[in-house]
């Protein structure tokens, strides 16, 4: 397993029921599906879909 800075782990297996599109993430598999040990979805303030964020995000390095 590889440690992120956030504190999330890439587990190489795919996060069960959550698709992801965002395909420069270091957690995306190259398909539809994130690899994150887990996720963080924010802000907790947001009344729509269109207001929250992954917290898990982390940019590819290439």
């Amino acid at each position: 397993m590889e440690e992120k800075k956030s504190g999330s782990l890439k587990n190489g297996k795919h996060l069960k029921g959550v698709v992801c599109d965002v395909k420069n993430c270091s957690f995306h598999d190259g398909d539809s599906c994130c690899t994150a040990n887990r996720i963080a979805v924010g802000p907790s303030f947001a009344s729509t879909s269109g207001e929250t964020v992954c917290a898990t995000f982390k940019p590819k390095m290439l």
